[in-house]
């Protein structure tokens, strides 16, 4: 257990904050009280600063934010350390050995701005990470290497400045983006924009891996996507796994049309990449593998996320690698073919193990059963199975059918997310019928009965504003079932991808 308890096997999103965070409490740093610090205090805190209790708010969460409720044995813990053990921590001649370990996160910190190009992981880090650098040295050339990447984060919206939670999602809506086009049989129509998007992946695949990374508990990144560009650096599996998709797509389509083949050493990289993700079950997680047991979770300090401790395997992620493994396997079946193999039966044996009792397959990174189910469903397809053949299909088909609205759309709230029960919207929205659509037709309702996938069309096609885009919606972005976001193109490349597959299957039919 203590080998679990390494802070370099808990899951990089949690681990990246904790350091600056950290740091920030080891040095007691407190900067100057300026007007505008003041100002600031009066407007987060309902109390007077003053005035605050901190004993008390150590252990207090507003009613709105609390998903994961902290026992009391947890609190007398942090009680007794903040108590007792601080104390100690700060008298030579301990603290010694305090300025040494604050050194090493500092050089941790560095580490990970510089392979990041001073992104980030994420914003949170990213401004507690600069903020540090100007503790340790405010005229250093970190700082200065930190400041203009604040904009990566920042966009102007209708109603104002906003920070993103990412710094974008270019790579991982573009992968979505090509295979909506190759779906709809229109390339020809729209070759230079598939080759501007062919341009941008090919460019944004991560050629080499990160110098020293074991040192820094960084996983493999060469052949990898991150979810936007190159530069932030953080290798994702299920992004690496849709953009290698995307370009076995583009590669048989004629390169008069979108341009020049990627080298095939390069996806081979991608593959090795893939597989380099892989857990010990065969399942897949997000940016590493899965390092540690789930019993870690007791340390989560955190009453608004569950289950931040470990990077958990997900259907989703195991999902778009079963599926780019199986298609690249169709153009290349001799490399590492018996690795893809067992990977494949693996990946499926998770997915159906996965289903919920209803059919439904929760969704980890999207809302929420709808999200699920279609990842679900395209991975066993892919992999096989067949309306006729799979239990797991049919069920499936039958949890989707039994959710469409009576309009022919599909709606769920973000409460599912939460309840982990299916949850009704109060109308249809564009995404979530448009994920439903597509699980069927890629489950053979085309053949069966298309009816139902009529009347999601004509939904979806009443959607369509004059300017030809689809409205934006409630959110369909989740993050740990309680940080909901929007992915700004999904509104419009989902509902494409629906009715041209869709189309597309007709065509054959008839």
């Amino acid at each position: 257990m203590g080998k679990d308890m390494a802070l370099g096997r808990f899951w990089c999103l949690c681990r990246l904050v904790y350091m600056p965070m950290s740091y920030l409490y080891g040095k007691k740093f407190v900067g100057p009280i300026t007007p505008t610090i003041l100002a600031i205090r009066e407007e987060i805190y309902s109390t007077p600063y003053h005035e605050v209790n901190w004993n008390k708010a150590r252990v207090t969460c507003a009613k709105e934010d609390l998903r994961h409720p902290q026992s009391l044995l947890k609190n007398v813990i942090w009680t007794c350390l903040t108590k007792f053990v601080e104390p100690m921590l700060n008298s030579w001649p301990i603290n010694k050995l305090r300025d040494k370990a604050l050194k090493n996160l500092m050089k941790h910190m560095h580490y990970e701005d510089e392979s990041t190009k001073y992104i980030g992981i994420s914003p949170i880090n990213k401004a507690l990470d600069m903020i540090c650098c100007w503790i340790d040295d405010p005229n250093s050339d970190a700082l200065r290497l930190h400041i203009p990447r604040i904009y990566d984060y920042l966009w102007l919206a209708e109603d104002g400045m906003k920070a993103q939670v990412y710094d974008g999602c270019q790579s991982w809506e573009i992968a979505f983006i090509i295979q909506a086009y190759c779906s709809t049989n229109l390339v020809n129509e729209f070759g230079t924009t598939l080759k501007k998007a062919y341009g941008f992946l090919k460019s944004s695949q991560v050629l080499d891996n990160h110098p020293d990374g074991e040192a820094y508990y960084r996983h493999r990144s060469k052949g990898s996507w991150t979810l936007s560009t190159a530069d932030n650096g953080w290798s994702v599996s299920d992004c690496t796994a849709e953009a290698l998709k995307a370009l076995l797509l583009l590669s048989n389509i004629s390169p008069n049309l979108v341009g020049d083949p990627i080298e095939e050493e390069r996806l081979y990289d991608a593959v090795d990449c893939l597989l380099s993700f892989k857990n010990n079950d065969g399942t897949f997680s997000t940016y590493e593998c899965k390092r540690t047991t789930s019993l870690i979770e007791v340390l989560n300090p955190s009453e608004s996320f569950l289950n931040i401790m470990v990077d958990y395997p997900s259907v989703e992620c195991t999902s778009s690698v079963l599926e780019a493994l199986i298609m690249f396997s169709e153009n290349y079946p001799g490399y590492r073919k018996d690795e893809i193999g067992k990977c494949i039966k693996h990946c499926s044996m998770f997915i159906e193990n996965s289903q919920r009792k209803d059919g439904s397959w929760f969704g980890t990174w999207g809302i929420c059963f709808t999200y699920g189910t279609l990842f679900a469903v395209k991975g066993l397809i892919a992999a096989g199975s067949t309306y006729n053949n799979s239990s797991f299909i049919r069920k499936a088909c039958n949890f989707l059918l039994s959710k469409q609205l009576s309009t022919g759309g599909w709606g769920e709230t973000y409460l599912s997310s939460e309840t982990k029960s299916y949850v009704d919207a109060t109308s249809p929205h564009g995404v979530n019928t448009a994920w439903a659509m597509l699980a069927l037709v890629y489950a053979g309702q085309v053949e069966r009965d298309p009816t139902p996938l009529y009347h999601a069309a004509k939904e979806l096609m009443n959607m369509q504003l004059d300017t030809g885009e689809f409205p934006q919606q409630e959110h369909v972005g989740c993050f740990n079932c309680s940080v909901y976001f929007n992915y700004g193109n999904y509104c419009n490349l989902y509902p494409i991808w629906a009715i041209g597959e869709f189309h597309r299957r007709l065509l054959e039919k008839n």
